[in-house]
């Protein structure tokens, strides 16, 4: 808002009058700016992943129909690639490190639901490998991760 003479009136009157004029251009680029910050931030946290159930990796899970699982933030998810290689939160581990990570999760929360997302290609034996050692480090609760067929509800 600005203070001082209206436009079109005589230069000999002595009072000033109010007149407001907005840019509203500035503001217009504070907003454009703001958008596009946050329009990266929230890119980059979608493909970082919690560590929940999404870890950011493209795997080709099978398809089938089951319950829903919600997971948690304290749920582990493990992604078994095609190629055999496991991957924890978005990193490829070693069957030792997994090993260390499945007995950390289960002293922080002993009812933490392993999710195992298995690559369609990944051979059966794999899998069973991952499942029994979180089983072996006392983690009972496991989830297959699946997606969802078609025409299945």
């Amino acid at each position: 808002m600005a203070i001082g003479r209206v436009p079109g009136t005589a230069e000999d009157e002595s009072e000033e009058a109010v007149f407001s004029e907005i840019n509203i251009t500035p503001l217009t680029d504070i907003f454009l700016v703001l958008l596009i910050i946050f329009m990266v931030t929230s890119s980059v946290i979608v493909n970082q992943g919690s560590g929940a159930a999404k870890a950011g990796l493209k795997v080709n899970l099978p398809k089938g129909s089951a319950a829903d699982v919600m997971p948690a933030s304290t749920d582990l998810s493990v992604a078994v690639l095609s190629d055999g290689r496991v991957v924890l939160s978005g990193n490829v581990v070693s069957t030792d490190e997994l090993k260390k990570a499945l007995e950390d999760a289960r002293q922080k929360n002993p009812n933490t639901l392993v999710v195992i997302q298995a690559d369609e290609g990944t051979p059966h034996g794999r899998v069973v490998e991952v499942m029994e050692l979180a089983k072996g480090s006392g983690l009972g609760q496991l989830a297959i991760g699946v997606r969802e067929a078609p025409g299945v509800k």
